[in-house]
């Protein structure tokens, strides 16, 4: 609001209290306008995340509030499998709270901050969710974490992405980490928030049998045979893959947009397939 000129303070001063009540356009003027605040509870596509309003002066406190209540909401859900129609809406408001935290910045996707490896919280993506429901149906199969593990960090338009996933098969393998599926997939930046994903590789590897498994293959009362032994080692070195690309057949693709990134929390949208992830920081995968 601007100063008045010191002239025109000196005649407000001689003027009488009731004679100086400003004309109402002026009152209007003096009240701050404040845009309102969608709640919004439909799912919403990645282009509408984009276009949502930036909190440029959300306050470091206001952030990890808002993150805090993601992650809460989150909670009991494993991983948006348990999750009800309630609750996604919920969730989904939530997530466009945080979204709102970044939307709109100028600056381009940061692919430093972005290399590492993000752990699973929640998804609402069937083509996950449905290992999930596998492993509900099927008694003896567990789905231990899943993880996304980005190479870019030395790069400027792209890189390496591996989705993770640990399982298991109980009383063969190790608990929820008996094994490890990897998809493996080569991404561009199209635009500042825009990667394509070109999918290369499936492997199964790591393979890690239990001490059931172990002891009926050499158990510990005899002396190992060669044969016991080598067998526990191609089972240690195991690794299977299947490429899905060739000179013959193009690979399968997908847009993803990383609605938003700061040094513990991502989130992304799968444009096309629908479906929204929500991924915490994790220690490197070895």
């Amino acid at each position: 609001m601007a100063l008045a000129a010191p002239s025109s303070l000196r005649r407000l001063s001689a003027t009488p209290p009731q004679a100086r009540s400003p004309p109402a356009a002026s009152r209007l003027r003096s009240y701050p306008l404040r845009e309102p605040r969608l709640r919004l509870r439909q799912p919403l596509v990645a282009a509408a995340a984009a276009t949502a309003p930036l909190s440029a002066s959300a306050s470091p406190a206001e952030t990890e509030r808002r993150k805090h209540e993601l992650l809460r909401a989150v909670q009991e859900t494993r991983r948006g499998f348990a999750a009800g129609p309630d609750q996604r809406g919920a969730i989904e408001e939530a997530v466009v709270a945080v979204e709102e935290l970044g939307a709109g910045e100028g600056a381009p996707l940061d692919l430093a901050a972005l290399d590492g490896t993000w752990r699973l919280c929640y998804t609402s993506a069937s083509d996950v969710l449905v290992l999930f429901e596998a492993a509900e149906r099927l008694p003896l199969l567990q789905v231990g974490q899943i993880y996304q593990k980005f190479e870019c960090k030395d790069q400027s338009d792209g890189g390496i992405v591996r989705n993770v996933v640990r399982w298991s098969i109980e009383n063969l393998l190790e608990d929820q980490e008996g094994a490890t599926l990897m998809v493996s997939a080569n991404f561009v930046v199209l635009s500042k928030r825009n990667i394509f994903l070109q999918f290369e590789e499936v492997a199964v590897e790591n393979i890690k049998i239990s001490e059931q498994l172990q002891a009926l293959i050499a158990p510990a009362i005899l002396p190992r045979s060669f044969l016991s032994l080598q067998i526990l080692q191609f089972l240690k070195t195991f690794r299977a893959q299947v490429p899905v690309s060739g000179p013959e057949r193009r690979s399968p693709g997908g847009l993803y947009y990383l609605s938003y990134l700061d040094r513990d929390m991502l989130l992304g949208r799968s444009v096309g397939g629908g479906g929204v992830f929500i991924f915490t920081r994790a220690q490197p995968l070895l």
